[in-house]
């Protein structure tokens, strides 16, 4: 006895899928994903040139003496411009 190999119809897409598989698999490959989060909003407090003899020090300083006054100051590095930034986030 022999065995026949029968080939599945090829529907329309090329890849042997009915168009409910299609649909099927297009469900189930569908990752959902949250929306993007809003960016804050950045305040620029102070901005040192990069190329300071004293590197980011200074900007380091700066942030410090705001952060013990209680504004949340941080230090960034600004590519483009090259310059040290002390930013806080702005709600």
């Amino acid at each position: 006895m022999a065995t026949e190999i029968v080939q599945a119809p090829v529907s329309a897409d090329g890849q042997g899928m009915t168009p409910a598989d299609r649909l099927a698999h297009e469900a189930g490959s569908y990752v959902r994903t949250a929306p993007p989060a809003p960016k804050p909003t950045r305040e620029i407090l102070h901005r040192i040139p990069a190329g300071n003899p004293r590197g980011s020090w200074p900007a380091e300083e700066f942030a410090a003496q705001q952060r013990r006054e209680g504004v949340a100051a941080e230090v960034v590095l600004d590519l483009p411009s090259d310059d040290f930034l002390v930013i806080v986030e702005v709600a």
